[in-house]
């Protein structure tokens, strides 16, 4: 499975007799279609925010209905295998599909995934069902399975942030969310009786969690940067002193980028009342759990600090083409959610049960072509092109922030839905960003910036409509609006 660009280029070239395509079908619609409108009261549920110090309300724009594109499966003909019209249909709906993944792709900048990979080798495993269901450690009667490629996996990941092959378990997860939902219930198991504490910029999946898992859930505000803000969270656990805290500290927030100070979180918990024997921390580590480790200077993420686990995404910076995630936890802990299971001949301690045993060997195969050194040079490439891609913001006249750890680059809301829809760009309220992957070059975001620049020339040049204030999400000093210029 190769993932580049010019790869997939060269892959289109297919028989001409299997092109042509039913009038309605167009898979490239999803590039030009229209925007649809914004949701009304009818019943969908949907959020407001507020622009321009709340003179005006933006409902959210929800994604088209994919039912009005979708592809009907439907029975084969009686004479299909002899003619072959079938398979020749299908091969032309997945050749126009994969010139729409192509478009899409040189597109890709709001969502944090590295679509700079090449699995090409991998393709001939394409043909087994390998299925790693149960405990990663214990073998299963079903023989057709990647543990011994997983374990591994979870081994370099336990030597990254140093804890022991007798200390810990862990698993391949299928995606980012379900490691924060195992990292929750750990510390929920740990103690039952015990009070999440996340920050309001934390991913949708913590609240989740405690909606799942029917916990008492306590919002801690965040400073401007995104950062959890720890006299809040002191404030709030000195109102439930007498409970266990369970704590999602967030490695990179979803939209800001930002790293919640883990030391500073402890201190905290101590500085409350909390020894560690009344504490459970889970370090929701999707993107920068991996990228942290590299980075001068930044603070350790480390099971030698009081914490009980850490999750990371594998489809982010590693680059996995499938979902996937990587999920460590103390061994001690987990003894209170393994059953054994006859039927598996194993034991699970797992949330999905059966996980897809491809995963692990993409992972595997990645971490031993890049190592320790291949991250690092990625990673100081996406810092650096973060860098200059928010000065080159600022130097526009563009309200732009960038923490110091990370490389999302917050900036301005664009003003047109479809300019956003054909970047795909992650927005909330009068924000946007741009993650800066090891795929994201220089060029790209040059290719963008002009592009944004034309658009902005023509959205206010009648004095209308006015580059939004962004000071209440980036504080006043990277708001570049007529009031903070």
């Amino acid at each position: 499975m190769v993932g580049s660009v010019d790869a997939l280029n060269e892959g289109l070239r297919i028989n001409g007799a299997v092109e042509p395509l039913p009038e309605d079908f167009d898979a490239t619609a999803v590039i030009i279609d229209p925007v649809p409108s914004a949701v009304v009261d009818n019943g969908i549920l949907k959020e407001e925010a507020q622009i321009n110090k709340g003179k005006e309300k933006r409902e959210i724009v929800l994604g088209r209905n994919v039912h009005t594109t979708c592809l009907e499966v439907t029975e084969p003909e009686a004479d299909d295998e002899i003619t072959g019209d079938r398979e020749a249909h299908m091969a032309s709906v997945l050749a126009r599909y994969k010139r729409a993944l192509t478009e899409r792709t040189k597109h890709h900048l709001g969502y944090p995934y590295n679509l700079d990979f090449d699995y090409g080798a991998l393709t001939q495993l394409q043909h087994f069902s390998i299925n790693n269901l149960g405990d990663p450690f214990i073998e299963s009667n079903y023989g057709v399975h990647s543990r011994q490629f997983e374990v591994g996996v979870l081994d370099w990941f336990a030597r990254l942030w140093e804890l022991e092959k007798n200390e810990y378990w862990g698993y391949i997860t299928n995606c980012g969310t379900e490691g924060n939902l195992h990292g929750i219930l750990v510390g929920r198991e740990v103690f039952p009786d015990g009070i999440l504490y996340a920050s309001r910029e934390s991913h949708y999946s913590v609240f989740k969690a405690a909606r799942m898992y029917r916990m008492e859930c306590e919002k801690v505000d965040t400073l401007w940067s995104g950062e959890i803000d720890c006299d809040d969270f002191k404030a709030k656990l000195l109102s439930h002193q007498d409970k266990p805290a369970i704590i999602n500290v967030n490695i990179g927030t979803t939209v800001k980028g930002a790293v919640d100070d883990l030391d500073l979180v402890i201190k905290k918990l101590e500085e409350a009342g909390f020894s560690h024997d009344r504490f459970y921390i889970h370090c929701d580590g999707a993107l920068f759990g991996l990228m942290m480790p590299f980075v001068k200077l930044a603070p350790k993420v480390t099971f030698k600090k009081p914490i009980g686990s850490v999750s990371v995404s594998g489809h982010k910076f590693v680059g996995c083409p499938m979902p996937c995630g990587v999920q460590i936890t103390r061994l001690e802990y987990v003894n209170a959610l393994a059953r054994d299971v006859e039927y598996l001949a194993s034991r699970d301690a797992t949330i999905m049960g059966s996980r897809n045993g491809h995963a692990p060997i993409f992972l595997w195969y990645t971490l031993n072509r890049k190592g320790y050194r291949g991250f690092q040079k990625e990673v100081q490439k996406c810092l650096r092109n973060a860098h200059y891609f928010k000065g080159r913001l600022v130097e526009a006249g563009i309200g732009a922030m960038l923490n110091e750890l990370s490389s999302t680059v917050v900036f301005e809301r664009p003003h047109d839905e479809e300019f956003i829809r054909k970047w795909q760009l992650a927005c909330k309220g009068n924000i946007a960003h741009v993650v800066v992957m090891p795929n994201i070059t220089i060029e790209k975001l040059d290719d963008f910036l002009n592009e944004l620049l034309d658009k902005r020339a023509t959205w206010f040049q009648d004095g209308k409509d006015q580059p939004y204030c962004i000071s209440s999400d980036v504080g006043e000093k990277n708001c570049l609006c007529a009031l903070h210029k």
